[in-house]
């Protein structure tokens, strides 16, 4: 008996994969179920990406990149360039002008990280 794990991570599909597994269904007649055995797929997310594909055509099976913080894992990442390596110091030091108006700073890093009001600081 093969157990599962709960947590596995989750593997990305590409466009031409998901076409090829929506074709599979309509033109050769292979239902979800053995499809889904066939490729290691539940059945629902080929169901839904017949639905997408039935409603938007191949452009419904496209992998859309949710947007995010660009500059995450900049600081880890030796081989920036220049450019970007500046775009991230002056963001950093927008969101501490932020920081600084709404009146607290940041002391520690990581799980230390603690939020210090500044009129317990001094200035000078």
């Amino acid at each position: 008996m093969m157990s599962r794990t709960k947590g596995g991570s989750n593997r990305t599909w590409t466009k031409e994969e998901k076409l090829r597994i929506v074709r599979k269904y309509f033109d050769e007649g292979i239902g979800r179920p053995t499809l889904a055995k066939e490729e290691g797929i539940s059945s629902g997310m080929i169901a839904t990406w017949i639905h997408k594909y039935l409603n938007d055509g191949e452009a419904g099976l496209e992998n859309k990149k949710k947007p995010g913080n660009k500059f995450a894992a900049l600081h880890t990442n030796k081989s920036m360039n220049e450019l970007d390596r500046l775009r991230l110091i002056v963001a950093k030091q927008e969101i501490e002008i932020e920081r600084l108006k709404k009146g607290y700073i940041v002391k520690g890093v990581g799980a230390k990280k603690e939020f210090v009001t500044t009129k317990d600081v001094s200035t000078k």
